[in-house]
């Protein structure tokens, strides 16, 4: 992305803030999240998952237009705030660009604002142009901060050990039972079928499809959808999907060997999502347990290396309270990916969205002074930003502004009392180290005195 294109990115999503007014956010119609093993959805990863219901089932793309996102399209059409949407909402009061701005104002979903902010809102037939699938909850990791309806590892875990022991039993088996228990891939799911029953329906329209998990490369759907895009080239899409990059090795053979037949003119672009919240080996795999630092870092490369056209990488940084020290060195990293491997374009790119729950892990119960850390990677972005004789191995200023906006909304919690949620970090990691033979204080030795103070908590509440 040249400077000038980071310009009209910006330039947009300022454009969209003027445009929408005070409620409209152009996701709520064109952008859907579709959780298929438990039968939810979202616009985005903002609003909580919502169920598919057996009415939306019954209707061509109801798995998107559910009744319940009919209602909010409306709400917002009248000037107001649905609830759901509070993340945005509050972004917006500290005075920042929310990604309602940054969505709408991207291209996918502004060439629809016209006939959209003229709508009534409740209209059956639109049909996404962003989509993020996620067929089965097959995972090999642990993350800290997932569940069993995204990590069948988990569910082994809770089935074997039960819940944990913070003020809210955390990750309860009976808590999943129902609607919440994801439909083994063993077994039929209405959800998935009702997707391929749309998907002739959705694809020409697709600009961007994203594929998560669970992981996706374990996934025989992944696979599916490989084979119907190679059949059925369509020059417009950009194909995503989201890895721990930690799979056997015949497994990722298997999957670049797809990603090679795929990145030709037959589609527009590939873009490599990679979940990884440090740049420090021992605190990556504390964070996302099972993963293989090694292994994760010589995908990486050989991906960059061996697939060098129609292609890019982003990492996916879940900017949690575990995240603050190690992500200098991820930074650091990310830096020398791009002089190394941005040539003629920018194949090296990265995210920073901030996780909200669980409360125990949330940026907002570490001191101040952990906000002071998090400002120096800012500055060290600042000090290594692109200029317009080195465009591409540089730092963007949205990419700051987006740190920046994690900051604000870190420090905009950081005056309540959070004493219940730090008794919980220490019970959750205590715990965490008990049934998974990891040390916290081994992993992350900076952070001893918080550990501390997490305990004394613990203890007292």
């Amino acid at each position: 992305m040249s400077k000038g294109d980071q310009s009209g990115f910006m330039s947009s999503a300022q454009q969209m803030k003027e445009d929408l007014g005070p409620a409209l956010c152009l996701a709520k119609w064109k952008q859907v999240s579709l959780h298929l093993p438990t039968g939810v959805n979202n616009s985005c990863y903002h609003p909580p998952l919502h169920p598919i219901s057996a009415d939306d089932l019954q209707r061509p793309g109801g798995i998107h237009n559910t009744e319940h996102k009919k209602q909010q399209r409306m709400m917002m059409m009248r000037g107001e705030k649905p609830k759901e949407c509070q993340y945005c909402w509050n972004m917006e009061d500290l005075g920042k660009l929310s990604d309602r701005h940054y969505r709408s104002g991207e291209a996918w979903a502004a060439v629809d604002f016209e006939k959209i902010k003229n709508s009534v809102g409740n209209e059956d037939d639109v049909v996404p142009s962003y989509v993020e699938v996620n067929f089965n909850h097959a995972c090999n990791l642990k993350c800290s901060y997932c569940s069993p309806q995204f990590s069948s590892s988990w569910g082994e875990e809770i089935e074997r050990h039960g819940a944990y022991p913070t003020s809210k039993p955390h990750n309860a088996p009976e808590h999943f039972v129902g609607n919440r228990k994801p439909i083994p891939v063993r077994e039929d799911n209405p959800y998935v079928d009702a997707f391929w029953q749309w998907w002739p329906t959705l694809y020409p329209e697709l600009v961007h499809f994203r594929m998560t998990g669970g992981e996706p490369l374990m996934d025989r759907n992944t696979y599916r959808v490989f084979d119907y895009v190679l059949e059925n080239p369509n020059p417009n899409l950009h194909l995503n999907v989201t890895s721990n990059f930690s799979v056997e090795d015949q497994l990722f053979k298997k999957y670049i060997s797809y990603v090679k037949r795929l990145c030709t003119p037959d589609i527009e672009h590939f873009m490599q999502y990679v979940s990884l919240d440090s740049g420090v080996p021992a605190q990556a795999e504390y964070i996302r347990h099972g993963l293989d630092y090694g292994r994760m870092a010589n995908n990486v490369n050989e991906f960059l290396t061996d697939i060098p056209h129609r292609n890019s990488l982003t990492f996916i940084i879940t900017m949690n309270n575990l995240t603050v020290t190690g992500l200098p060195a991820l930074l650091k990293w990310i830096l020398e990916l791009r002089k190394a491997h941005s040539a003629t374009y920018q194949r090296v790119w990265f995210d920073t969205p901030v996780l909200r729950e669980p409360a125990w892990q949330s940026l907002q119960i570490l001191p101040e002074s952990y906000a002071t850390q998090l400002e120096r990677s800012r500055d060290f972005m600042l000090s290594n930003m692109v200029t317009d004789t080195n465009p591409l191995h540089g730092f963007k200023d949205y990419e700051v502004q987006r740190l920046e906006r994690d900051i604000a909304w870190m420090r905009e919690g950081q005056s309540k009392d959070n004493s219940l949620a730090k008794a919980d970090f220490h019970r959750f990691f205590n715990e965490h180290d008990r049934r998974r033979g990891t040390d916290f204080v081994k992993a992350f030795p900076e952070m001893r005195s918080w550990w501390a103070e997490c305990e004394y908590h613990a203890r007292q509440l």
